[in-house]
């Protein structure tokens, strides 16, 4: 498609007229539009225009000057737009479509509710409840933005060029004032901008002036709560302060100054205050809704290059038919997408490096989220759509697990007692994944329920925690076999109860985790518990006749529990065995007993004779 023409837009345009003046309505959908199509000059002899369609097309930007301003509707869904500040130029915009933007973020959609006053929806939904979002952020960073003013000019010298002082404090301002969750940082940095220049224009008295726009009246009597948000705290609770440098439990041995010792000398147990309660996943909303169940969650990867393995503040959780991206600093639910007749168990996230029609590199972040019905669903969260379903498996897929060296290869474990793993491939031109490979296929005894890549080469080998115990397979794709049963399988005692052999929970954990010597494990009831193992790692065998009393997080007051399984190690030519002791001290109440850590498993020098010997160190 060329430049546009006037023939063209009396064609498409309605009520049908040889005047462009007269046309109210015009679709310009599906032509293949590129930016410079869209001629300033031709398109501001529209001068009656309320509703314009350009969806479907290839814009990556708006010019800035086409002279619209009657314009109440526009669709722009299913563009590859990468800017939504042009749209302040459409000042009476009621009604506004931007879905299927890959590049568009969150910030973006506080951006469009700040630019224009009079808008009632985006993407066929009420803008009222984002615009109190906008309003709140504003509130603040004009706050901050006038203390930080106040604070830059008390250590200004007088003799310092009036010029240069301001426009460092601009500078100043937009590199410190920050506030809300990081995955709004585009937008509070340009609204920080904005605050700070009409500071500095007013010589330092207008900073309260800068607001967004009133609402009308009816708009903000439809204002509705955000997504079930909750952030309410237990009047019990005792907040937990965290050392800034390290998010975790003091290094053990040594003693934190300034904090009690317990009579034997170690340290006190942790207190954990919740920071949000969200029932995001209930039926309709409903918080009557106790019976969906939330059943795994993951971080997304860092944005920024050379930060491998590191994760933002941003998760997902899955449960129900729905699945949530959460802002964990906020509590703000950022996203939710829906598949009705689906359950989800697990998601995952990769960060993929895609090209567009013109060349330009963009970032991803991908979550793959499924379930019940065996499929797979490539989800770009920011730009809020499913861009590629995968059918997997014929029976439930238990749970999902990205390869931490090949960002498009995805490990999907299912009831049929397969793992399968698929190149995902990366999305087109038009932002969809194509078909993907099946590279191989592992088999298991029994369900798996978990995926971990073994740390010190996860490229070689595969970890899974099954209904049976632990199996590990060879994945590398060199070897010639693409259907492989398990190079090690670990398999409790034959005395050990049937529960007890389900292994549900599984990690590597690196000491800038956890401290070295802790574990932490779950129970069914909903518990977290923390057990002090140092003088079992410090000592050879044969292991100490008790474990010290575990804590439990959720109810600082219950501190034992105990720890009495067996469990052995095997392969095709060996077996080892680590014993606990028969009984550690324990509550009186059943119900205290940890469920998922049925016995503490350490190898650190398997016999030199077993060909498939591991360096491991395992906590089921």
């Amino acid at each position: 498609m060329g430049p546009l023409s006037a023939r063209l837009l009396m064609q498409r345009g309605r009520p049908k007229s040889d005047r462009l003046g007269k046309i109210r309505s015009l679709d310009l959908s599906g032509l293949k539009l590129l930016s410079e199509h869209l001629d300033p000059k031709l398109l501001s002899r529209l001068t009656q225009l309320q509703e314009l369609d350009l969806s479907n097309n290839q814009l990556e930007t708006l010019p800035a000057n086409l002279g619209l301003s009657h314009l109440r509707i526009l669709r722009c869904a299913n563009n590859q737009l990468g800017d939504v500040t042009a749209l302040c130029q459409f000042p009476q915009l009621e009604e506004l479509s931007l879905e299927g933007n890959p590049f568009l973020t969150v910030s973006d959609n506080l951006k469009v509710s700040f630019l224009l006053p009079k808008l009632r929806k985006v993407n066929g939904k009420d803008a009222s409840s984002t615009f109190s979002q906008v309003e709140n952020l504003n509130r603040e960073l004009t706050s901050r933005v006038t203390a930080h003013w106040e604070k830059f000019m008390a250590t200004r010298s007088p003799e310092e060029d009036a010029e240069k002082a301001q426009a460092d404090f601009v500078k100043s301002a937009v590199r410190n004032v920050r506030y809300g969750p990081e995955s709004l940082s585009e937008f509070t940095q340009w609204r920080v901008q904005m605050i700070s220049e009409a500071l500095v224009a007013s010589g330092g008295t207008q900073v309260h002036e800068t607001r967004i726009p009133e609402r009308p009246s009816k708009a903000t009597a439809a204002q509705e709560p955000r997504a079930r948000l909750m952030a309410l705290k237990r009047s019990g609770d005792v907040s937990l302060s965290l050392s800034p440098s390290k998010r975790g439990c003091p290094s053990p041995p040594a003693h934190v100054e300034g904090s009690p010792m317990g009579s034997d000398g170690s340290q006190p147990a942790l207190d954990l205050e919740p920071l949000h309660f969200l029932q995001c996943h209930s039926k309709n909303n409903s918080p009557r809704d106790l019976e969906t169940q939330l059943w795994a969650c993951a971080f997304e990867p860092a944005w920024e290059e050379g930060q491998a393995g590191a994760t933002s503040q941003t998760v997902a959780t899955c449960g129900g038919e729905a699945v949530c991206v959460i802002d964990c600093q906020t509590g703000i639910v950022l996203h939710k997408y829906k598949a009705p007749g689906e359950e989800f168990f697990s998601v995952a996230w990769t960060a993929l490096t895609v090209v567009t029609q013109a060349g330009h590199k963009k970032r991803w972040s991908v979550l793959a989220a499924a379930g019940l019905r065996g499929l797979v669903r490539l989800l770009h969260v920011r730009a809020g759509f499913c861009c590629g379903v995968i059918r997997a498996h014929k029976k439930a897929i238990a749970t999902l697990c990205f390869s931490p060296t090949h960002e498009t290869h995805l490990f999907t474990a299912s009831y049929d007692k397969r793992i399968i793993l698929w190149d995902v491939g990366v999305p087109n031109h038009d932002y969809e994944f194509q078909a993907s490979s099946q590279l191989l296929t592992l088999d298991a005894a029994s369900i798996p329920l978990r995926l971990c890549p073994v740390a010190s080469c996860p490229e070689a080998y595969l970890l899974a925690g099954c209904e049976g115990g632990c199996c590990c397979w060879d994945v590398r794709l060199d070897q010639p076999q693409k259907r492989r049963v398990c190079e090690v399988e670990f398999v409790f005692s034959e005395g050990s109860e049937a529960p007890g052999r389900r292994v549900d929970g599984l990690a590597f954990v690196n000491e800038d985790v956890v401290d070295e010597g802790i574990v932490l494990c779950g129970d069914e009831e909903g518990n977290v518990w923390v057990y002090d193992v140092r003088h079992i790692l410090t000592q050879q065998p044969p292991l100490p006749a008790a474990l010290q009393a575990p804590t439990q997080l959720d109810e600082p007051t219950q501190k034992h529990g105990y720890v009495n399984r067996h469990g052995s190690v095997s392969c095709r030519k060996c077996t080892f065995t680590c014993e606990l002791p028969e009984q550690a001290p324990r509550s009186s109440s059943s119900s205290e007993r940890p469920g998922n850590l049925e016995f503490l498993l350490c190898l650190r020098e398997p016999p030199k004779h077993c060909p498939k010997a591991f360096d491991l160190e395992l906590t089921i």
